[in-house]
């Protein structure tokens, strides 16, 4: 797959002498988004299902699910907390990028609808802005791919 790269013209920036750092950076910038995503994503799941970083662990994880509806709280809490740590640590290496931001973005939408319902928008009062900026992040991937930096893109094979 072709990366539709697209140079500034000098003459369009403000700062023409930052146009090759742009360009030098092009492919990292990618790489940042895609692993900083699944970074975040993978110590939220092992607080669910380890009770690491002071996290619940995944029997209070599941009574949660089953407090707030969703039931059986052990297969919900479960799969959430699985799709955190596994989906979060494929994006941090790039293998099968894309159906692992599909199932980010999958879980996030849910997310989003439920915080929306309780907190409002902003994280201050357990609202969904930071389940917003997960699902955006996750749907670039999804869109884009893997990026050049990636087992996806060393094994020359993406979904």
């Amino acid at each position: 797959m072709n990366e539709n790269r697209s140079s500034i013209p000098a003459s369009r920036l403000f700062i023409p002498a930052l146009g090759p750092i742009y360009e030098r950076l092009w492919d990292a910038a990618h790489a940042v988004l895609r692993i900083a995503v699944g970074a975040i994503l993978i110590p939220h799941g092992m607080q669910k299902l380890f009770g690491a970083f002071g996290g619940m662990g995944f029997e209070k994880n599941a009574a949660l699910f089953d407090k707030i509806g969703y039931t059986p709280g052990v297969f919900w809490g479960g799969l959430v907390g699985w799709t955190e740590l596994i989906a979060g640590a494929l994006l941090v290496i790039g293998l099968f990028t894309r159906p692992a931001a599909l199932a980010i973005v999958i879980f996030m939408i849910n997310g989003v609808y439920f915080l929306s319902k309780t907190g409002g928008f902003f994280w201050t009062a357990r609202g969904s802005e930071f389940s917003i900026l997960i699902l955006v992040a996750a749907l670039f991937v999804l869109i884009r791919g893997a990026g050049p930096w990636s087992f996806d893109r060393r094994i020359g094979r993406e979904f």
